[in-house]
C-alpha cells in the first residue's frame, strides 16, 4: 500500500507549470470526515484539482469535489486510512496528463492510467490532457460503414456501424462479459479499449486471461477499476477509457470501445454527489448523474475528416431486469440503439442470449443494403410469429395446417436458432452472417 501511495504521489507531482490569475494558498487543515467525504479549511483549490493530506502512515491524495464558502470538500483517490483531526492539506494543483501511445496495447491500467499488470512503467510515452474538447456535431463524419463484430446475431440482425454507440442491457449473470469477449476476438476494428468498472476483482482477471485471451489482448488496452476502489477511481476509469479511445481515433484508427458498465459510472457519480450534499432526484439519482451520462457517451463516435472512429458498446445493468430503471431509460435515449439480453434465453442455454424482438440498431438502415434490410425484416417477423404462438404450439393447442405462416415459422424455428446462437470461441464474419441470413430469409413466406 505504501509503495502504491508513493507511486501515486510521484505521478501527481509531475505537474506542468502554469501561470494565471489563480494562485493556491500553501496549505490548510482537515476539520471533518464524514464517510468518504473530507472537509478542509484554510486553503483554496479549484474543483477537480488534487490535494495531499498528511496521515499517520504517510500522505494520502484526495480530489476536490466541491466547496461551500471557505470549506473544501475532498474525496480520497485511494483508501481512506490514517487521517487525524487537523491534518495538513496541501494543494497539488491540476491533475497530471495521461500517458498515451502505441505501447499501451496489451497493457492493463488503473483508473489513473497507471500500470496494474506488473509489466513495468509506461516508458517513452507521450502525454495528453485528461480532458478533451467536444467535437462540433457538424464536423463529424456520417456513419456509413458497417463494423464486423464477429457475432452472427449482431452482424445479421442488429448491424452496427462504425462510430455507433450501442447499449447492452441486461441483468446480472446473463452473459454480458462473455459477449464483450466474443466481440474483442472477432471484430475487425484496429484497436480495442476495454473499461472494466465496478466489477469483482476475480472477474477482471478472468476477463483478461480467459475471455479476452492472448490474441484479443495484443491489440487491446484494458482499464480496470474493481468494485472495491473509490468512487473517484471508478469515475476516472470510464473517462480514462474514453480518452485513450479518443487518442487512437484522432490518429485515424477504428476503435472498438467496450465499457462495462455505464451503470457503475452513474452509481459512482451518485455516491460523490450525495456525499457533497446534492439532493437526490429520480429514484435516488441526483441531477448531475443525468448531466454526466451524455457528456461521456457523446465523446465516442466518428471523428472529422482524416480521423478514425469509436464504435462504443456500453453495458447497462438493469436491476431486477427492469428495463425502465432510471439509468437504463436515460441511456436508451442517448444511445444509437440497444441490445437486450434475456434471462429466459440464458436460462434455456441460448447464447448469446440476445432478445431480437426487444433490440434495435438505429443506424442499421444507413449501413446495410436494401436486400440485407429486407432479409432482416422477413426473418424477424418470422421469429416473432413463432414466439407469439409458442405457448399454443408447446401444449399442442395449435393444429398443423391452420395457418400456413405459422406452419412455416415452426418449420424454420430450428434455422432461426442456428442463426442466433454461437459458441463462445467462434467468430463469424459479416459476409458469412449476411449469407446465412439471406438463405434463411429466402425460405420465409411473410
Amino acid at each position: 500500500m505504501e509503495q502504491r501511495q508513493r507511486h501515486l504521489l510521484e505521478a501527481f507531482h509531475q505537474l506542468s507549470q502554469r501561470t494565471g490569475p489563480y494562485q493556491p494558498i500553501a496549505s490548510g487543515q482537515l476539520v471533518r470526515v464524514v464517510g468518504l467525504t473530507l472537509e478542509a479549511t484554510g486553503c483554496r483549490a479549484p474543483v477537480g484539482s488534487l490535494c495531499a493530506i498528511d496521515t499517520v502512515s504517510g500522505t494520502m491524495v484526495a480530489e476536490v469535489v466541491g466547496f461551500d464558502d471557505d470549506l473544501l470538500y475532498l474525496m480520497p483517490v485511494e483508501e481512506l486510512r490514517g487521517v487525524v483531526p487537523g491534518a495538513r492539506v496541501i494543494p497539488l494543483g491540476e491533475q497530471t496528463g495521461l500517458n498515451v501511445g502505441m505501447k499501451l496495447l496489451g497493457r492493463v491500467l488503473d483508473g489513473n492510467g497507471q500500470p496494474l499488470d506488473g509489466l513495468g512503467p509506461l516508458s517513452n510515452q507521450e502525454q495528453t490532457s485528461r480532458h478533451s474538447e467536444p467535437i462540433n456535431p457538424l464536423a463529424r463524419r456520417a456513419i456509413t460503414e458497417p463494423l464486423d463484430v464477429g457475432v452472427r446475431a449482431i452482424n445479421a440482425m442488429l448491424t452496427v456501424g462504425k462510430g455507433q454507440r450501442m447499449g447492452l442491457f441486461a441483468g446480472s449473470g446473463v452473459g454480458k462479459s462473455v459477449l464483450l469477449g466474443m466481440m474483442t476476438r472477432g471484430t475487425t476494428a484496429d484497436i480495442i479499449v476495454v473499461g472494466l468498472v465496478g466489477e469483482r476483482g476475480r472477474e477482471v482477471k478472468e476477463f483478461i486471461e480467459e475471455i479476452l485471451g492472448e490474441a484479443g489482448r495484443a491489440r487491446s488496452v484494458v482499464i480496470a477499476a474493481p468494485a472495491d476502489t473509490s468512487p473517484l477511481m471508478r469515475l476516472r476509469a470510464c473517462e480514462t477509457s474514453t480518452r485513450i479511445a479518443e487518442y487512437f481515433r484522432d490518429l485515424g484508427y477504428d476503435v472498438l470501445l467496450l465499457m462495462d458498465s455505464l451503470t457503475r459510472y452513474a452509481q459512482a457519480q451518485r455516491e460523490i454527489a450525495l456525499a457533497v450534499g446534492e439532493p437526490p432526484a429520480t429514484k435516488g439519482y441526483p441531477p448531475s448523474v443525468f448531466a454526466r451520462l451524455p457528456r461521456l457517451v457523446e465523446r465516442a463516435g466518428n471523428g472529422g475528416e482524416g480521423q478514425g472512429s469509436i464504435t462504443a458498446f456500453y453495458t447497462v445493468l438493469t436491476e431486477g431486469d427492469d428495463q425502465q430503471d432510471p439509468i437504463a431509460d436515460a441511456s436508451r435515449a442517448i444511445l444509437d440503439g440497444h441490445i437486450v439480453l434475456s434471462r429466459a434465453l440464458a436460462d434455456s442455454g441460448h447464447y448469446p442470449a440476445i432478445d431480437i424482438e426487444a433490440s434495435i440498431s438505429r443506424v442499421a438502415p444507413m449501413v446495410i443494403s436494401a436486400e440485407h434490410l429486407e432479409a432482416m425484416r422477413r426473418v424477424k417477423q418470422m421469429y416473432s410469429l413463432y414466439q407469439q404462438n409458442r405457448d399454443l404450439i408447446s401444449i399442442g393447442a395449435y393444429s398443423q395446417g391452420s395457418d400456413p405462416r405459422i406452419d412455416n415459422a415452426i418449420r424454420l424455428a430450428t434455422c432461426n436458432q442456428c442463426l442466433l446462437r454461437q459458441h463462445l470461441h467462434e467468430s463469424v464474419s459479416f459476409a458469412d452472417s449476411q449469407q446465412m441470413l439471406g438463405q434463411l430469409a429466402a425460405q420465409c413466406r411473410v
